[in-house]
């Protein structure tokens, strides 16, 4: 799928978290999103879980938000003990519990990072630190303010 493809299927979203909060595309307007796919038995994402989770933590009261999408799990009860063990502080949601979504991902971990207009801006594709993220935020063109 084509990252206009992507962009086309995104944009009417709705994902709901394991808390029963929804989360959907439009909502975030405004704000970087970062929308990352990952999978309990995943060497690459538990290496870069922490590195979210500090991301998540620095900038959850600015024009951030993360998403963690769980997918090609056992259980909810898997997912939700990896989310415990590793801390997740963002909002997961469980992939294969939704309706169809609109990003299949080849790779796990993958990561698609949404511009404050909604834009797909880039798509990340094996395990990401914080400190590319906060350097691709940094580097963007959008005149959204992110503290490291």
């Amino acid at each position: 799928m084509s990252e206009t493809q992507a962009q086309e299927a995104t944009k009417d979203w709705v994902m709901q978290d394991m808390a029963g909060h929804k989360h959907q595309l439009s909502q975030y307007k405004g704000r970087w999103l970062v929308v990352n796919y990952w999978a309990p038995w995943c060497p690459p994402c538990l290496e870069e879980m922490p590195e979210l989770v500090t991301f998540y933590d620095a900038h959850v009261n600015q024009n951030v938000m993360v998403l963690g999408v769980a997918v090609q799990y056992e259980s909810v009860a898997s997912v939700k003990k990896y989310a415990d063990d590793m801390l997740i502080s963002y909002p997961v949601v469980l992939g294969e519990a939704q309706k169809p979504t609109a990003h299949k991902p080849e790779v796990l971990p993958t990561t698609y990072i949404y511009a404050p207009d909604g834009r797909l801006y880039q798509v990340k594709r094996g395990a990401l630190s914080r400190a590319w993220l906060e350097q691709l935020l940094k580097e963007s063109a959008f005149n959204v303010p992110v503290k490291p």
